[in-house]
């Protein structure tokens, strides 16, 4: 059955944490490349909200030593800033917030759950290390920026499977505020051509546009997994309060990045040089198993 023909409802792709069966977890996020599982994330939902409220307010102390950069802007926090849209009483807003494992125990501490380990564990295998250090996106009220469908392999190809991918709400997210959509088994296609947009690099918005894709409406501490090649992305958040989300991700402890980008410039000059990515500099933090010499 072709992608565009997929009638995927969002009750087919999700469990619950109070009552989890981590094998029909596992076969569904095989199936789909994605997963909802709700109320995951509800026991640390408290400590992360009041952690990133602090660092969305140190960031925009911020703004006026913001340095531009090619994906924006960037605070001396490392918070990267897009264009406000027109009317916002800021020329600028925030995108990813400089918030991660070295800047939050609450954050660091909700990347160790155990649930969340088990599913990773039967998806990837019993060695499994994090990739990155952690992520925050927040979408500011009135207007915070669209992420355009996308896959995250156009911004980090892998040498293997890649990233798996966990994406939870911090407060309660439906689509006036910019719920996630994915579209399920679209990982089974490949590494797809990406352009350059607003938020960087996306798909062409006339191949793919939204009506091909599922939106996630969900309550704080719901996750959603998915498979670094699913097609993802949220529209604008027109509520009055922040959206913010984070996101946590895992692969096996031999994959490693080939080619990494956020344009198309620099992800066709980075994958000239794909061979010369090497996997013994880019190991992450052990999570389950072990990682043995070599």
């Amino acid at each position: 059955m072709a992608i565009a023909e997929m009638d995927v409802a969002v009750e087919e792709i999700e469990v619950f944490a109070d009552d989890l069966d981590v094998s029909r977890a596992a076969a569904i996020y095989h199936e789909h490349g994605c997963l909802v599982v709700r109320g995951l994330m509800k026991p640390y939902i408290d400590a992360l909200a009041r952690d990133i409220g602090q660092a969305c307010d140190t960031s925009i102390s911020l703004l006026d030593r913001a340095e531009k950069i090619v994906e924006g802007w960037r605070t001396p926090d490392g918070t990267l800033f897009l264009p406000a849209p027109e009317g916002y009483h800021r020329d600028k807003q925030i995108m990813v917030l400089a918030f991660n494992y070295q800047t939050s125990g609450a954050f660091f501490r909700s990347a160790l759950d155990e649930k969340a380990l088990d599913i990773v564990e039967a998806i990837v295998g019993p060695d499994v290390e994090l990739f990155g250090n952690g992520q925050c996106l927040v979408k500011e009220p009135v207007g915070g920026h669209p992420k355009h469908l996308h896959q995250d392999a156009a911004y980090f190809e892998h040498r293997y499977e890649g990233p798996v991918a966990t994406l939870s709400y911090v407060v309660d997210t439906d689509l006036e505020n910019g719920a996630l959509h994915v579209v399920p088994g679209s990982h089974q296609l490949g590494q797809l051509s990406h352009v350059d947009t607003f938020s960087h690099l996306g798909l062409d918005s006339d191949e793919w546009p939204w009506e091909r894709a599922v939106p996630v409406i969900g309550s704080a501490g719901d996750s959603i997994f998915f498979n670094y090649r699913t097609i993802h992305g949220s529209k604008q958040n027109h509520s009055r309060k922040r959206r913010p989300a984070f996101i946590h991700r895992y692969r096996r402890i031999d994959d490693f990045v080939t080619v990494g980008a956020t344009t198309t410039a620099n992800r066709a000059e980075n994958k000239r040089r794909a061979t010369e990515a090497k996997s013994h500099n880019q190991r992450g933090l052990v999570v389950r198993g072990f990682r043995k010499f070599e």
